[in-house]
């Protein structure tokens, strides 16, 4: 069986929202994004639309080399690389073009954040957060099975996705100063 790679990209910050959302789950990382190869120069996540202004966010196209890891280049990560089946990784980049050919239709889902609190689902149409997009693509994409939905899924439930590789855990500033050395 072919295989191919993706990565999920975990990380914090400490940005205020981030600082809000440890206050409650106390992760150590409460964002993730989706890339397709290992130079992260494009992920795939909700977030901030504009680095600099946090109240406006949506889908976005993240690297962590610019944007908002560039403004907080203190910002902690960890990455894995997970192994998927040509079929897998088809409907995933299915799932994802849905997005992309229509990104400026979504918004940030922050009332689904306190959905996550109440244990209680808030799915808002064309609204999602981190977890809840992910977790979405990978679950339409037979990669990852949970009992909770999307809407009640936290970054660190996706850690529980078998087959994966750890890749790389420290400051994105130190990863993006030594990317070529630490993919090899």
């Amino acid at each position: 069986m072919n295989e191919k790679n993706i990565y999920l990209v975990f990380s914090n910050t400490g940005t205020i929202l981030s600082k809000c959302i440890y206050l409650y789950t106390k992760d150590k990382y409460v964002h993730v994004s989706i890339s397709f190869d290992d130079s992260f120069e494009k992920m795939y996540s909700f977030g901030r639309i504009y680095p600099s202004i946090p109240f406006i966010g949506g889908f976005v196209k993240e690297n962590l080399k610019d944007g908002v890891y560039k403004r907080f280049e203190n910002s902690k990560c960890v990455i894995y690389k997970v192994s998927v089946s040509n079929d897998q990784y088809d409907l995933l980049k299915e799932e994802l073009n849905k997005f992309i050919n229509s990104d400026k239709k979504y918004g940030y889902n922050l009332i689904g954040l306190l959905g996550v609190v109440l244990q209680r689902p808030i799915k808002r149409s064309n609204r999602y957060f981190c977890s809840e997009f992910v977790s979405q693509l990978l679950i339409n994409s037979n990669i990852y099975n949970s009992d909770k939905c999307p809407s009640l899924i936290k970054p660190s439930d996706l850690l529980e996705i078998n087959h994966k590789e750890f890749i790389y855990e420290g400051l994105i500033n130190n990863y993006k100063n030594n990317i070529e050395e630490l993919i090899s």
